[in-house]
């Protein structure tokens, strides 16, 4: 049986000493021979030179890297400008986003919605870059319905997109329903799970209150459960991840797509579970 294709993700570290530990982490999770390592942008672009720089490192190590591309605030010269250093650098593989607007910051740009850069980028580059676009299979925050969150994916499909990966979830059901709700729409390219270790109880809440993602109730008891004991914390949750994995490789998942949150052995020991 082949093997389960699977990505990493990072984001740019922001001192010298982060930067050398991403290396390390980086090396660990090569072993288990990733497909593409993505590096993330920050709001309004504001680590671009972080993202692309980290991005350059995973080119040099030999595997092929992809950079997180969001259009909050950007022109279209901009964008063209910064399409062409990319594609100079090696790189063949984005993630296009709309991207979080920093606090205090208007619209402004000339890009509304991710399919607008998605539509720029293949009208600008061809086939040149392997484009994946963010899928909510529980509804994004800001989305003002279901449906009009399903349309809206189904409109960066069209526009151009190979690929999907999703925001991190729990509830394989949420998942497989979005995948065939998707498909009647004709947005039918392969969509990539997001997988989120549970190492940080607290941490986990905090994040998945402000993205979107549903905790289902018993695993949101349990992790309360354990208060501060964060060995139980980490056994509980390689366990739930672990399970949901199986459950994904099972049902035919086309990869998975690790959040590592710039730590190796979360990741690690899930896909050790895995036998990967």
């Amino acid at each position: 049986m082949s093997l389960l294709p699977i990505s990493f993700e990072f984001f740019p570290p922001k001192t010298p000493e982060g930067a050398d530990k991403l290396r390390g982490v980086r090396q660990a999770l090569y072993a288990k021979k990733p497909e593409f390592c993505s590096v993330t942008f920050g709001a309004g672009g504001s680590t671009q030179e972080g993202t692309f720089t980290a991005v350059s490192d995973i080119l040099a190590e030999g595997v092929a890297a992809a950079s997180h591309f969001s259009c909050i605030g950007a022109t279209k010269a901009r964008v063209r400008e910064q399409l062409a250093t990319l594609q100079q650098m090696g790189v063949t593989r984005l993630v296009a986003l709309r991207g979080d607007l920093p606090s205090g910051y208007g619209m402004g740009g000339e890009f509304s919605y991710a399919s607008d850069l998605v539509a720029f980028i293949r009208a600008e580059t061809g086939d040149h870059f392997h484009i994946e676009v963010a899928a909510y299979p529980e509804i994004h925050p800001q989305a003002r319905s279901a449906e009009a969150d399903l349309h809206a994916y189904a409109t960066k499909v069209k526009a151009g997109a190979n690929s999907a990966i999703t925001q991190y979830f729990y509830n394989s059901d949420a998942y497989f329903r979005f995948v065939d709700d998707a498909h009647k729409l004709g947005a039918d390219v392969p969509v990539v799970p997001g997988i989120m270790p549970i190492i940080n109880a607290s941490q986990l809440l905090r994040f998945s209150d402000a993205c979107g993602a549903e905790i289902p109730r018993w695993i949101r008891l349990r992790l309360q459960s354990f208060g501060d004991d964060s060995a139980s914390i980490k056994a509980f949750g390689l366990e739930v991840v672990a399970d949901l994995c199986d459950q994904l490789r099972n049902a035919g998942v086309p990869g998975l797509h690790f959040y590592t949150m710039n730590q190796s052995a979360p990741t690690l020991a899930i896909l050790d579970r895995l036998g990967r």
